[in-house]
């Protein structure tokens, strides 16, 4: 019997909806509750529809050398957009994804498999779970992209998740994150504070009229032990089709402000958005 199309499921937190691009031959949207997750292109991996999506693939094609094998965990799984990024432009490299949505994931493999060389081991378990328990000095690049419905959980926005992610990273691994936030930006200082206190390298990466308080939106943290290429990447992100600015330093410091390193007592999910930010039909 053939599935009628779009594709919706009951996933465990929530409704999940396959959408295909009609402009793209086998292109698809993923939304939960009417929130897009994840765009994927099976023909084109290297395609990435979502403006924060690029952002990251910015980074993690200038973490190293090009085409270098790299060992990528991803806490949150989507639809695997950045495991097959990573597949495609870093052939050979290692990734476990963790993905607390079982059947989110079986949605997602059933329907858009993982290509057969993808070198990506799936797990359905929490993300803070997973990373307490996970061999230390594992990863080269850790991808935080966990949202539940529209927001960050909260235990994964503490100084005890941000330890649990550095021990899993080596020395010279790159911690990224897709957060979400709009002025007064309490959430966005309280979560670079929190890696401030571990990490001696902070970037952001956000559209200037997120960054000036204009709007909600979407904002990559970058935290390393070492330099990040912020030239490289301002450079990327200036030639996108919604160019972005790369914040760092004593820019970044000051924006830090007064703001804390968050406590598992003190913890809240990121702010919901305004109704119909990331929402579509």
């Amino acid at each position: 019997m053939t599935e009628s199309i779009p594709v919706t499921r009951p996933v465990d937190h929530g409704t999940a909806k396959l959408m295909p691009d009609i402009d793209r031959e086998r292109a698809w949207l993923l939304t939960v509750d009417g929130a897009p997750q994840s765009y994927v292109d099976l023909d084109e991996p290297t395609h990435l529809e979502f403006e924060y999506a690029r952002r990251l693939g910015h980074v993690l094609d200038t973490v190293a050398e090009p085409g270098r094998p790299l060992d990528v965990l991803h806490l949150g799984g989507g639809a695997l957009t950045l495991p097959r990024y990573v597949a495609a432009t870093r052939p050979g490299s290692r990734q476990e994804v963790v993905e607390a949505d079982r059947a989110l994931l079986e949605l997602v493999v059933s329907h858009l498999p993982l290509p057969q060389d993808a070198r990506t081991v799936l797990h359905t378990v929490d993300a803070r779970a997973w990373l307490e328990t996970a061999p230390a000095d594992s990863a080269d690049v850790l991808i935080a992209d966990v949202f539940g419905g529209s927001r960050v959980p909260a235990h994964l926005t503490t100084l005890a998740y941000a330890r649990a992610a550095e021990r899993v990273l080596r020395a010279d691994g790159i911690y990224l994150a897709n957060l979400a936030d709009a002025a007064p930006f309490a959430f966005l200082r309280s979560q670079l504070a929190t890696f401030a206190a571990l990490f001696e390298e902070l970037v952001v990466i956000a559209e200037p009229g997120v960054l000036r308080g204009r709007r909600f939106g979407n904002a990559v943290l970058i935290a390393a032990h070492r330099p990040v290429d912020t030239a490289a990447l301002a450079r990327r992100t200036a030639s996108d089709v919604f160019p972005a600015r790369v914040q760092h330093g004593a820019v970044l410091r000051e924006f830090i402000g007064t703001a804390a390193a968050v406590g598992d007592e003190d913890a809240v999910p990121s702010p919901e958005p305004p109704g119909g930010t990331f929402s579509v039909g």
